[in-house]
């Protein structure tokens, strides 16, 4: 998954507005803004990827055929002798 799609930069530039609410506040340098915010993507990037994966469709599962069993046919498995009358 590309760190450039557009769920992850909205997750990410979301998790990065109360940090450049701080920058421009004063309360951060501009370097530690800057570091944040790419930490900020790098974290949005992680919730998308986890959110796709728990949002995935399980995977069909191939069911193995069980073993037909031996059809009875119409002519007897060994020949008999026809069977005395009493």
């Amino acid at each position: 998954m590309s760190p450039f799609r557009w769920d992850v930069l909205l997750v990410g530039f979301v998790l990065a507005v109360p940090v450049v609410a701080l920058g421009l506040r004063g309360d951060l340098s501009l370097e530690e803004t800057m570091t944040r915010v790419l930490w900020c993507l790098a974290a949005g990037w992680a919730v998308v990827a986890v959110l796709r994966l728990a949002a995935a469709p399980p995977a069909p599962t191939v069911k193995k055929k069980a073993a037909a069993a031996p059809r009875p046919s119409a002519e007897p498995a060994e020949p008999s002798e026809p069977s005395p009358s009493f």
